[in-house]
């Protein structure tokens, strides 16, 4: 059987110690594309690889060790500025991260300058939505471990969940339905935010922010 042989166990030896990786990155062991799409298929069947998009694979070895290590949320940050470039976690993963919302998302949430995208594999769904490049902006890199992960900052995850909806914020009241933890915001985030609103420069969000700021006082 293909996956019993040596050469199979060589190839699977360098990838499980990889986050993520293609058929390319497996041809420095084993030259044969076709030999690979053979293998990557089956095993995706088995369970032993994890296809994470088209052309993306990671071991379920991998992930296994990764929880056993206690870094497993980070690999999903990670994973999710991996899945779709150009593009950082934002609006509820975030909000709900600082309880700014009232409801726990199990979904990874970004904005991208490119187009509306979702992804779902074995290990969650990964929604990515369009942002015009003046906006993308507002998030922060940190370092966990080996991961590298993009996240929006308070205030700039608020202004992009805002500013997705900016069409049916049309008063206080719908804005009051989305209840949102506004005394998690100090006035720092105030002033970030409303840098947010002068960028985008719309007469629809500077009236959400009127809203949101007459909301945070009271």
């Amino acid at each position: 059987m293909i996956g019993n042989n040596r050469k199979t166990k060589i190839i699977f030896k360098y990838l499980k110690n990889l986050a993520y990786f293609s058929i390319g990155d497996a041809m420095p062991v084993e030259k044969n594309k076709t030999y690979l799409t053979i293998i990557f298929s089956r095993y995706a069947k088995s369970g032993k690889i994890i296809r994470l998009k088209k052309g993306l694979y990671t071991t379920q070895e991998y992930v296994d060790e990764i929880q056993k290590k206690g870094i497993y949320p980070y690999y999903l940050e990670f994973l999710s500025n991996i899945l779709y470039p150009s593009a950082y976690l934002s609006l509820e993963y975030v909000l709900s991260q600082y309880n700014m919302i009232t409801e726990f998302t199990t979904n990874f949430t970004s904005v991208s300058i490119n187009k509306t995208k979702v992804f779902s594999n074995k290990l969650g769904k990964f929604f990515y939505h369009k942002i015009k490049k003046e906006l993308f902006s507002g998030f922060e890199i940190y370092k966990e471990g080996n991961f590298t992960i993009l996240k929006a900052t308070k205030p700039k995850a608020l202004f992009d969940f805002l500013y997705f909806r900016k069409n049916i914020l049309l008063d206080e009241n719908s804005i009051e339905e989305l209840r949102l933890n506004l005394v998690n915001l100090t006035k720092k985030d105030i002033k970030e935010l409303e840098e947010y609103i002068h960028i985008e420069n719309s007469r629809k969000m500077k009236v959400v922010f009127n809203h949101i700021l007459k909301l945070w006082k009271h």
